[in-house]
């Protein structure tokens, strides 16, 4: 068992060097001709997603108030990797930016975790008040210990189920279901509390794992799962939406701290001009969506949210005896809504 435990362990060590080398040959930030900075930029959703029209925005508004001194180029459909794997690249230094989840970062910043929490905003200026406030910055810079730096949310919108076989109008529904979650520890608890089985899966390879009846159903937002196409295999959406997590812009530290001050403006006020310019993006892309999946023969319902509710009591319950200064977090931003 020893043995066998230490061939995995420097299995992964291998692993994790050929693709730092890798990486640091191929993606790092550099200084182009005539001194111009490139920064790679990745990301794991498609080129008709809001967000990465958001980011090639960005990239525009970086390039026009460098004057074309410094480059951003964008890297769609995990190209450069998954999303933990781009978080990754980003804290060695070997890629410059990327978009992630605010879940995904749960394992590299925990105070994200309160992001997480099925049903904390009351409403979209709820937590539109939380992002852009005193909160919201702070959780930004919660990752720069672990060499990543948040620039700015954009709105992933509110997650809900879809599945291959019947809709999910109570969590009685998800039971004896295999659900597909982010790589996150509090959407796998969530799951458990509905009484379904977590099932932590790349959304790359989401769409064959619900083809194969690896997973029977998935939770996200609407334009990702009509951008994603899943819902040529998932035919019932139920909006119950249990989460709002947000996406986060982030970049690495390694890099960040390589810009000088006016370099690092261009950046942050890009970041800034894209965060209002993919809210706009995605209230359009949402109504899209949802129009374009009914076409295609999706039955689309709202469920009551009450039993959903009622079930992650549970969770709000053991944060706050095993994580109390999380907890206060999340109590202060309770207090904001109210």
């Amino acid at each position: 068992m020893i043995k066998e435990t230490g061939k995995k362990y420097w299995g992964k060590v291998i692993q994790r060097l050929v693709i730092g080398c890798f990486a640091l040959l191929f993606f790092t930030t550099c200084q182009g001709p005539g001194g111009i900075r490139i920064i790679k930029m990745g990301h794991g959703l498609g080129v008709t997603h809001p967000v990465h029209e958001a980011m090639v925005y960005m990239a525009e508004r970086i390039a026009e108030k460098s004057e074309g001194r410094m480059i951003v180029k964008v890297y769609p459909n995990q190209q450069l990797g998954t999303e933990r794997e781009l978080v990754e690249l980003l804290q060695i230094g070997s890629l410059g930016m990327t978009k992630v989840s605010s879940a995904t970062l749960e394992s590299f910043a925990p105070a994200m975790q309160v992001l997480s929490m099925p049903y904390l905003f009351k409403d979209d200026e709820h937590r539109d008040e939380v992002l852009k406030g005193s909160i919201g910055k702070k959780l930004l810079l919660e990752s720069e210990k672990y060499w990543l730096r948040g620039l700015c949310y954009y709105d992933a919108g509110k997650r809900s189920f879809y599945s291959k076989t019947k809709p999910i109008e109570s969590p009685e529904d998800l039971k004896g279901l295999k659900i597909r979650v982010l790589e996150s520890n509090m959407a796998t608890n969530m799951i458990k509390s509905f009484g379904g089985s977590p099932t932590p899966i790349s959304y790359g390879e989401l769409y064959t794992a619900l083809q194969q009846g690896i997973v029977d159903a998935a939770e996200n937002n609407p334009p990702s799962l009509y951008t994603s196409r899943h819902y040529e295999v998932c035919k019932f959406y139920s909006i119950n939406e249990h989460t709002a997590i947000p996406d986060v812009v982030v970049i690495s530290t390694k890099v960040w701290d390589s810009l000088d001050e006016e370099e690092k403006q261009w950046i942050q006020e890009a970041a800034d001009e894209s965060a209002e310019y993919q809210y706009k993006l995605w209230a359009a892309s949402v109504e899209l969506s949802l129009r374009e999946m009914e076409k295609a023969g999706v039955t689309i319902t709202y469920p009551d949210q009450s039993g959903f509710r009622q079930a992650v009591e549970v969770m709000y319950d053991n944060f706050k005896t095993s994580q109390p200064e999380l907890y206060a977090i999340i109590e202060e931003i309770r207090k904001i809504g109210s």
